[in-house]
């Protein structure tokens, strides 16, 4: 845009709002289908039960914070597990390497849930104010009683969407139907209800009005594509050296004219474009590679009998194979190379070890603390002792008893704070914090030596489980 005074670019103006014209493909179909199946996920999620026993939540998936656990259907994450999260995390990041390095920017374009959102939001606009021309024209009509009526509806839907996005996000917090209840109610914590005003605020305002404007200068995602990205990515382009030059259909021809490419110029990949760019233009940042310009394309292609793909997925390499009247390479290869395979091969790995981790787990958790104020303290019969600051984790489901046993240097015994003999018992998932203390007669090996390894051993009285844990006892210092 250019100052009009000056007849100079101006860096500052106000935005244009895009309305995309609805069109028909295969990628719109396929756009239509991921985001029914991610919002129905999203938002069904918190309802689904799942029967984890008496003492534990039947909530599917759950993130209880208050006892700082995660649940996952038949899977339990506690706190000292967070090296799941870890790993998930990082798969997640090497999945957007992956997929980018091979077809470019398709986590924006298809499920990135600013671009879910916006569609969602973009498809109750068009229900209600009707296609691209009829949104123009009321956007640009003065205030009047069907303006009002139609914005008013629609930004009713809107902050009823907002709403639904903030709700359903709570309700991974907690029980979701007692906070469904309580939040009916007014009777609910008020970090519930100043959650859900924040993201329906933000949901409102994201899909509703900012839209491409978080793409552009928000996300930094695509600033760092470019670095994910090479000769062999695919992702959308124009073929100019077969559109251009461009020029208008003549008055009654269905075809251009032989001394014309096969670009009609009908705007139609401008039009249905959420970002509002043209293609044409060639490799732009604001480009999130949704593939509505290629169902708009292909339409008018087929309209005016030619191939299609004028716009289309592509690779640079193929460019310059396509303009040299070459043979392209197969897609797989494109999919299929070094940099793509390291980046499975690692996110599987990631995969197979959590997996592994998972299944390689017990039911026990334990971590010994030595107290080290003092380190040792000699006794009236001479006996050295050491004391430790054990908690041990019941991680079965049930009430269990658990036995504790030490296995060191001839003339140690093991006693446990309060507890008469090696057994205790924890609640299900619970944490028992106790006070033990390991002693060395006055004269066995592990009093005299300075240094001496123990190893304790936490087993499950009423089944096979057991673990253990390796500590250092201290003798005497002269």
């Amino acid at each position: 845009m250019t100052d009009p005074d000056t007849d100079t670019p101006s860096l500052y103006f106000s935005r244009e709002p895009i309305f995309p014209r609805r069109v028909k493909g295969p990628f719109r179909k396929m756009k239509w289908w991921l985001l029914a199946g991610m919002l129905g996920i999203y938002y069904v999620l918190p309802w689904i039960r799942w029967d984890r026993g008496v003492s534990l939540p039947d909530q599917a998936v759950l993130l209880d914070l208050a006892n700082r656990r995660f649940f996952f259907f038949m899977i339990e994450i506690w706190p000292h597990e967070f090296y799941f999260v870890a790993g998930l995390l990082i798969m997640a990041g090497l999945g957007l390497f992956l997929f980018t390095s091979a077809a470019g920017r398709v986590w924006c374009g298809y499920a990135c849930p600013q671009t879910v959102w916006t569609d969602l939001f973009i498809l109750v606009e068009r229900w209600i104010e009707g296609d691209r021309n009829a949104r123009l024209r009321l956007h640009r009509q003065p205030l009047n009683a069907e303006k009002l009526r139609k914005r008013a509806i629609k930004f009713t839907v809107w902050a009823l969407i907002g709403l639904a996005t903030g709700g359903a996000w709570v309700f991974y917090f907690t029980d979701a139907p007692t906070l469904a209840r309580d939040l009916v109610q007014g009777t609910a914590h008020p970090a519930a209800y100043i959650t859900m005003a924040l993201l329906t605020a933000t949901t409102f305002f994201f899909g509703g009005f900012a839209r491409e404007q978080i793409c552009i200068y928000a996300c930094p995602w695509p600033r760092i594509q470019a670095a994910m990205m090479d000769e062999d990515t695919l992702t959308i382009a124009y073929r100019e050296w077969r559109g251009e030059p461009r020029g208008k259909l003549h008055k009654g021809a269905t075809t251009p004219a032989d001394t014309q490419g096969d670009c009609i110029d009908c705007m139609a990949c401008v039009n249905v474009c959420p970002m509002g760019i043209d293609i044409r233009n060639g490799q732009q940042m604001a480009c999130i590679t949704c593939g509505l310009c290629i169902d708009a394309c292909n339409d008018v292609m087929d309209r005016i009998g030619k191939p299609r793909d004028l716009i289309g997925y592509m690779a640079l390499t193929d460019e310059v194979a396509e303009r040299a009247g070459k043979p392209v390479k197969s897609i797989w290869k494109h999919v299929f190379r070094a940099r793509t395979i390291l980046y499975t091969v690692l996110w599987g790995g990631i995969g197979i070890g959590l997996i592994v981790a998972l299944f390689l787990r017990t039911d026990i958790h334990v971590s010994v603390t030595q107290v080290r104020n003092p380190v040792n303290v000699t006794l009236s019969d001479g006996s050295i002792r050491n004391s430790y600051d054990m908690r041990l984790r019941n991680m079965t489901g049930q009430d269990t008893k658990f036995s504790i046993m030490m296995v060191g240097p001839d003339g140690m015994r093991l006693k446990i704070e309060g507890v008469e003999g090696p057994l205790v018992e924890i609640p299900a998932d619970r944490t028992l914090a106790k006070r033990i203390y390991i002693e060395a007669a006055p004269e066995s090996e592990a009093a005299t030596e300075e240094r001496s390894q123990v190893r304790l051993w936490i087993s499950d009285a009423g089944s096979t489980s057991r673990v253990h844990h390796d500590t250092i006892f201290f003798g005497k210092d002269d």
